[in-house]
């Protein structure tokens, strides 16, 4: 691997309070789109995902259903990683933060920030958020109350749920010292967070200051301790961000680990949802700087998923007491694996907040997978094993010509890179149809059947399905971190098997790649037609 760049993507860790839902799902596909991409692209691919399972959340989680703490944890490893194995998800790692490997980075941290000049011992005394992990100041709960007409109350600004009053000695990391900083890099690096609003939204939250951060806690004790003062545990996002680093090599002793680390970090992409992205580009850089470490390049906050309603067209909330949450096995069950990988990466703006409907997931997957790309595939290979005996046509001279497909399809792939690199799936997947959509006009245009019936244009037949075939084996190629399963298969009936695993997308994609004379099989539909089904 050592000729190939490294290109190292992650999702957040994920809470073990609750099975993986929709946007956990969701959230983690994206990273394996792009993790699939990047292998296809010749980069040696470090993706990460994992549990985060420490904090006073996921301990009363665990009581609650009479269990320790890492008995619950243990319990919920199979549904992450069950889901995953599901979904095709790729990942190299899984980390979770009651790995040995975890405990020793932290505790490395805790002596590195102690050394850096940057923690100070005192004394927390003001508002907690147990299902964010959230310490809001005085202030700010005051400013939320009076906002949302809440007074009194002293709820969550941003769940809204009670907050907990806490009182217990605590160390605090000097966050205050990095509004600068962090101000410098935004400016300095103007693509570090991702879109562009999200960095506008970041940036007016640091020039309004910064508040030093109670990163140790006394009150509970399912946490990872404080090396130099053991009666402290660490706060959770003072644990759970370093996973990132963890997991190549941080804090290890052995020379091979310290050379994943310098190979792989820093990190090309985090993934994170929008309502953690203040940890993972004020908090997480911060503390990254305070020991001197390379900052991530990349912060990529998603939007949320909301459901459409039938009736009033409106976006909400999904939640179990409206009655319209969605678990991913309902969509699973609708579209299949590759159909639910397809509606989630090409029909969501990934920035922003998505409303989702079965009507709409029905409506993506008959127009681009059952009568677009299924019926391509179908209708095309049907016709070469037809006309051709079976097998792929004799490609003697093929090359010389030059069709309408061919045409569209240069220059093709770097349209399509061009999408990928920015996380622009659905752009990407605009580029693919362009072709698909193209290669289905051409069979209306040429008329093969017709063509057939006249042996004076044989060359015209085989220059036809040949261009046909070569328009399916480039869609497939570029289709495959959407839908890796399909694509193989595509490939497979056309006996490019040596291609499934490809890793230079570029000149796999240059128009003449298929094969001649070889056997080719229709096989069952790629993507049946959906019933309509009522919501």
């Amino acid at each position: 691997m050592a000729d190939k760049k490294p290109f190292y993507i992650t999702t957040p860790i994920y809470y073990v309070n609750a099975a993986p839902h929709l946007g956990t799902a969701y959230c983690t596909l994206l990273a394996d789109v792009q993790a699939r991409y990047r292998r296809a692209m010749g980069y040696d691919v470090k993706f990460l995902t994992g549990m985060d399972e420490h904090g006073q959340k996921v301990a009363e989680a665990a009581a609650n259903h009479g269990l320790s703490p890492q008995e619950w944890c243990d319990s919920q490893v199979p549904l992450f990683q069950g889901l995953w194995e599901q979904l095709e998800v790729s990942n190299d790692d899984f980390i979770r933060t009651t790995d040995s490997r975890q405990f020793k980075a932290v505790q490395h941290l805790w002596n590195k920030m102690q050394e850096s000049g940057y923690l100070y011992k005192g004394s927390y005394d003001g508002w907690y958020c147990v299902p964010d992990e959230t310490y809001f100041t005085e202030n700010q709960v005051r400013k939320s109350d009076e906002e949302h007409n809440t007074i009194g109350q002293h709820l969550c600004p941003d769940c809204g749920r009670p907050l907990e009053r806490v009182q217990e000695e605590s160390y605090f990391f000097k966050l205050s010292a990095f509004q600068k900083p962090l101000l410098a890099l935004f400016e300095e690096h103007p693509d570090f967070i991702q879109p562009a609003f999200r960095m506008n939204e970041v940036r007016s939250f640091v020039e309004g200051g910064l508040q030093d951060l109670s990163v140790s806690r006394t009150s509970f004790d399912w946490g990872i301790p404080v090396p130099f003062d053991t009666k402290h545990v660490t706060y959770v996002w003072f644990d759970a961000l370093l996973n990132y680093m963890t997991a190549v090599g941080y804090g290890a002793k052995d020379d091979e680990t310290h050379a994943q680390l310098a190979r792989f970090w820093p990190a090309q992409y985090h993934l994170v949802g929008k309502d953690i992205i203040r940890f993972h580009c004020v908090i997480w850089p911060a503390m990254l700087m305070a020991i001197g470490a390379s900052l991530p390049e990349h912060v990529f906050a998603h939007g949320f998923l909301t459901v459409r309603n039938p009736q009033t067209g409106a976006a909400e909330k999904m939640s179990k007491s409206r009655g319209n949450a969605i678990a991913p096995s309902d969509v699973i069950d609708l579209l299949g694996i590759e159909g639910y990988r397809y509606y989630f990466m090409t029909d969501v703006s990934h920035g922003e907040d998505c409303a989702i409907s079965f009507e709409r997931m029905e409506q993506v997957y008959n127009a681009d997978l059952a009568n677009s790309w299924g019926n391509l595939v179908s209708r095309t290979l049907n016709m070469s094993a037809k006309y051709f005996d079976g097998a792929t046509p004799n490609l003697d001279g093929w090359l010389d010509h030059t069709g309408t497909l061919r045409t569209i399809a240069t220059g093709l792939v770097d349209q399509y890179c061009a999408c990928m690199e920015q996380l622009d799936y659905v752009g990407a997947k605009d580029v693919v149809m362009k072709l698909i959509h193209a290669a289905n006009h051409f069979i209306e245009d040429s008329a093969p059947w017709n063509v057939a019936k006249d042996a004076a244009r044989a060359e015209e037949l085989r220059n036809i399905i040949a261009d046909l075939l070569e328009a399916i084996r480039i869609s497939a190629l570029l289709f495959t971190p959407f839908m890796p399963t399909t694509s193989a298969e595509v490939l497979r009936r056309m006996s490019l098997e040596d291609q499934i695993a490809c890793d230079n997308l570029s000149q796999a994609c240059v128009w003449g790649g298929i094969a001649a004379n070889v056997a080719v099989t229709k096989g069952d539909a790629l993507f049946p037609r959906l019933a309509a089904k009522k919501e």
